[in-house]
This record gives structure tokens, C-alpha cells and sequence, in this order.
């Protein structure tokens, strides 16, 4: 099995004759599996943080990924993947200990200070401690390089898995605010346990709330996540919201779900 990473941190060879045949092959074969993709609905795509100096590295894991059917975001020092963090709302973030900036283990702190999200931290330090203090920061998982991109593609995977899994006790398919269900495997939403009927934009727009419940999501991140063409969705995201309200708010004047925060976006409240 191909591996990459060996001797990171030593220049573009740590790469050569491996991620440069596994990028032109996986571009390839990702061509092929988006067209497959095109006909079949699928759940909402998670997103995925890559934080890493190594550009070749980051270029090979993010063809694997999006060959899975993941969204992925880049960074390539600490105060970039912070931002980045903040900005793109990522699913699970996949980040390297040795940064230009400051090191992953302070990103990891300032990321738990803000969500708890899972995290797989990434490194080609070899000293015990080095896993231990990132465990103890509460990194979900830690892979040391040299690795496989499928190894990381699986790791991946099997923490969303585990972290959807233990998420209020639902199964992994299903989200719940309140008195609201979202099944996003079924497509369906039932609040107070009867079904209710909404849009596919609809849809996605409570799912992403409810995925950052107590989180106040600006509109260009709503946009962002919703909609690739965002100028025209602008226009309507308000009129979606409202009918959202009517549909899964008792009192949609007064909502107790999805409120608005003047200026700035939404935000999704669990009332209970």
C-alpha cells in the first residue's frame, strides 16, 4: 500500500513517484466517480479541514476525500486553519502538529474553544508525548506519518461514524433539536413525531442549522453551504427561512427555533 509523509518536513521528495501518481490517478478516477455521483442523491456532503505546510501532502489527501464524496477546505499554518475553521463551519478537521504560525496542538485549543468538532491530528514526530498531549487536548484520533491517504480516508469515516453515533443518542443518520428530527438518510422531518413536508433547500437549511445548534451562521456561510450559486440565493434566503418557520414553528411570527440574529445571520435554538 503507497504511503506518503515519509520524512515530512524534508522538501517535495518526501512525495516523489508516490502522491504525484496517486494525484494524476485519484484526478482521474474522480472525474469518473462525479458523473456517477450526478445521478444518485446523496446526503449532504461533510466537510473536511486539511491543516498541513506540505502543499504536494495536502493536494494528494484532498483528491482521496473528494473522491469520497467529501467538501474539503485547506490551511497551511495555524492561524489560517483557525480562521478557516471559523469561516467554512467544517465537519471533522484533519491537522498536522508541526505549523508555521503556531503549532497544531494551540489550533486544537483554540478549535475546542470555539465547537466541538472531531478531530484526527497528524504528525511525523515519533515521541510518545507528542500522541499523548494531543489526546489529552482531545483529538479524537492521531495517524503518524509516514501513512496511506486511505488510511486517513477510513479514519475519517469511522470518526464521524463514532462521534454521529454518540451525538444525544440518535443513530448516526439523525439529528434532533428539540422536539424536531431530522432524518437526513430518509430525507425526512417530523417534529413532535408528525411528518412534515419540506423543500430540498428547505431541507439542507435546517440540517446545516441544526448541525451548529446555539451557533450563529452568517449568511455567507449559509450561502456558501447551500447553494453554488450564491448570488441568487441571496436574494431568496430570506423568503426560504420564513417558510421554513411556517413549517416547523408552532408560532412562525415568534419562532423558537430558528431566530434571527440582527446583522449578522441565523442561529438554531434548542428550546428545551
Amino acid at each position: 500500500m503507497r504511503r506518503i509523509g515519509e520524512g515530512a518536513k524534508n522538501a517535495g521528495s518526501s512525495l516523489s513517484g508516490c502522491a504525484k501518481g496517486d494525484s494524476a490517478t485519484t484526478r482521474e478516477r474522480a472525474a469518473k466517480t462525479q458523473n456517477d455521483r450526478s445521478s444518485v442523491p446523496t446526503q449532504l456532503s461533510r466537510r473536511v479541514l486539511l491543516v498541513d505546510d506540505e502543499p504536494a501532502l495536502l493536494d494528494v489527501l484532498e483528491q482521496y476525500l473528494r473522491d469520497e464524496g467529501f467538501t474539503v477546505v485547506r490551511a497551511g499554518d495555524g492561524p489560517a486553519a483557525v480562521e478557516a475553521f471559523k469561516k467554512h463551519l467544517p465537519d471533522i478537521v484533519v491537522l498536522d502538529i508541526n505549523l508555521p504560525g503556531f503549532p497544531g496542538t494551540e489550533v486544537l485549543r483554540q478549535v475546542r474553544a470555539e465547537r466541538d468538532v472531531p478531530v484526527i491530528m497528524l504528525t511525523a514526530r515519533v515521541h510518545e508525548v507528542d500522541r499523548v498531549v494531543g489526546l489529552e487536548l482531545g483529538a479524537d484520533d492521531y495517524v503518524g506519518k509516514p501513512f496511506s491517504p486511505r488510511e486517513v480516508v477510513a479514519r475519517v469515516k469511522s470518526v464521524l461514524r463514532r462521534t454521529e453515533r454518540a451525538d444525544r443518542g440518535a443513530p448516526s443518520h439523525e439529528k434532533r433539536v428539540g422536539a424536531i428530527t431530522i432524518d437526513t438518510a430518509a430525507h425526512e422531518v417530523r417534529v413532535d413525531g408528525a411528518p412534515v413536508t419540506l423543500t430540498p433547500t428547505q431541507f439542507k437549511i435546517l440540517d446545516i442549522l441544526a448541525s451548529h445548534t446555539g451557533q450563529t451562521l452568517t449568511r455567507d456561510q449559509l450561502l456558501e453551504r447551500v447553494s453554488a450559486d450564491g448570488d441568487a440565493f441571496d436574494r431568496t434566503l430570506d423568503r426560504h427561512i420564513a417558510n421554513l418557520r411556517a413549517r416547523i414553528e408552532s408560532d412562525p411570527a415568534n419562532p423558537r427555533y430558528i431566530v434571527t440574529v440582527f446583522g449578522v445571520g441565523y442561529k438554531m435554538v434548542d428550546p428545551s
